[in-house]
């Protein structure tokens, strides 16, 4: 290997293109349309592809456990309803095998359920059009399997609810004899009265077999859910049918983008900037921009350089130059490892004039969201948290308070965390709200003032969605 021939780098403005003409997407779906189909001809099929105007309007998306939702979906979206019944009525030779295994009281052969998916979704009609699997898959393995063959979905729909209200919904089903919609009296109601007027009691498997067949899936959810952990939404059904449906139906309608994260998390002190920044970094191995900045980089850098002139900067309290700011952050987010993986940054910009350097140069964000939180809640969240100087641990009088008064007495409050300091800071920040919000129209706003864990997964489930 010749020593001499340098590593291929990656420069930042190649993953701001990408996202601008949305390059990754259209690779992304180019390629899993290649897995699946397979042509003789891969060159004029890609081609082909890329002239036909439906090559980004189909949706693939699993639904579990078995709803009533899924027909609704899928005739909204146009998209090919499959179904583990729908593949036994089949009359192909795959078909015919899974029929005889499940008369015999067998459960079908992995091979032979696979291969049955993938004859219905791969078909002329599916890959045009889209499919909703329902109830598809049912384990873990048969989930691989599907991944394997390129049967991957873009959305997957975990509708969850307490065991006792599943039982009493599978207990209660009428079916319509024309169409074969499933209603229930209590939870689903058909708004049109002829319908309702023909309804039939559904015919069903007996109570002791739905509380076998909903304790396998118990048994199944957690490997289920590890499988397609970063297409998945999990919704709680146990709530009117429409408000489930329209939960759904917006999941489904957006679009997931392989996109290299760029975020800013901006808020007001106490909001949990920093605290989020940790949760996306650890989870998505995003550069923790704000972070890593004063960290890794100083162990590098000596003499003049840009990082340890800020240094002397705070160390003497004085106001670093955002023309300096710009500088180091040029330096650490040019890395690799940020224009690979993605980067966070939070608590900056602070006002229009850094994001306006920011949006001039070359590492423009493509994910901002504002973490909202009252002056009062900040204040309280702040300043009455303290820290204790022999174990480091950090205290709070309200949501985490000392476990001993020994602890207690010896805790400290950083003058940064003072009442005087705090409202001084919320008052900067107010100031500069609005500009900021002109400079990001785009941004998200979440609500900041509920635990750490749904703050994260509000902006968790706006990572990788249009």
């Amino acid at each position: 290997m010749d020593e001499t021939v340098k590593p291929l780098r990656i420069p930042p403005q190649m993953s701001v293109y990408a996202d601008k003409h949305n390059i990754f997407h259209l690779v992304q779906s180019l390629v899993s349309s290649l897995v699946i189909d397979q042509p003789d001809d891969p060159l004029s099929y890609l081609i082909n592809l890329l002239q036909r105007s439906s090559v980004d309007s189909k949706t693939n998306t699993v639904l579990i456990p078995p709803s009533s939702v899924a027909t609704k979906l899928s005739a909204e979206l146009r998209a090919v309803h499959v179904t583990a019944d729908s593949l036994l009525q089949d009359q192909s030779e795959l078909s015919v095998q899974a029929r005889q295994y499940t008369l015999t009281q067998v459960l079908t052969s992995p091979q032979v359920f696979i291969s049955s998916v993938c004859v219905c979704v791969c078909v002329c009609v599916c890959v045009l059009q889209g499919w909703v699997l329902e109830g598809i898959p049912q384990t873990r393995l048969q989930a691989l399997s599907l991944q394997q063959v390129g049967v991957v979905p873009e959305h997957v729909v975990m509708l969850e609810a307490p065991d006792d209200v599943l039982l009493e919904r599978s207990q209660g089903k009428l079916v319509d004899p024309l169409t074969e919609h499933v209603y229930h009296q209590t939870f689903i109601w058909p708004d049109d009265d002829i319908i309702a007027e023909r309804l039939e009691k559904g015919r069903g498997p007996s109570e002791e077999q739905r509380l076998a067949e909903l304790q396998r899936y118990r048994c199944e959810v957690t490997g289920l859910t590890s499988a397609y952990q970063h297409v998945l939404k999990v919704v709680n059904s146990d709530q009117p049918h429409a408000d489930v449906y329209q939960q759904v139906l917006a999941f489904v309608r957006t679009r997931r983008r392989s996109r290299t994260p760029r975020i800013l998390l901006l808020g007001p002190p106490g909001s949990g900037k920093s605290h989020q920044a940790r949760l996306l970094s650890e989870k998505y191995k995003m550069v923790d921009g704000t972070h890593t900045l004063f960290s890794d980089l100083f162990t590098v850098c000596s003499g003049d350089s840009p990082l340890n002139k800020v240094f002397d900067l705070i160390r003497s309290e004085a106001v670093v130059p955002d023309s300096l700011v710009l500088q180091v952050l040029e330096q650490r987010l040019s890395r690799v490892d940020c224009s690979c993986r993605g980067w966070i940054l939070h608590g900056f910009p602070q006002d229009l004039q850094q994001a306006r350097s920011l949006q001039e140069s070359q590492h423009q964000p493509n994910r901002v969201f504002f973490l909202e939180l009252t002056d009062d809640v900040c204040l309280e969240r702040i300043t009455l948290r303290a820290t204790d100087p022999v174990s480091g641990e950090r205290f709070h009088a309200v949501t985490r308070p000392a476990p001993s008064s020994q602890v207690q007495n010896r805790l400290k409050t950083r003058p940064a965390d003072s009442t005087h300091s705090v409202t001084h800071s919320l008052n900067q920040y107010r100031t500069h709200t609005a500009v900021l919000q002109s400079v990001y129209p785009d941004a998200v706003h979440i609500d900041a003032d509920q635990d750490p864990r749904s703050v994260f997964e509000a902006l968790e489930s706006r990572l990788t969605t249009a």
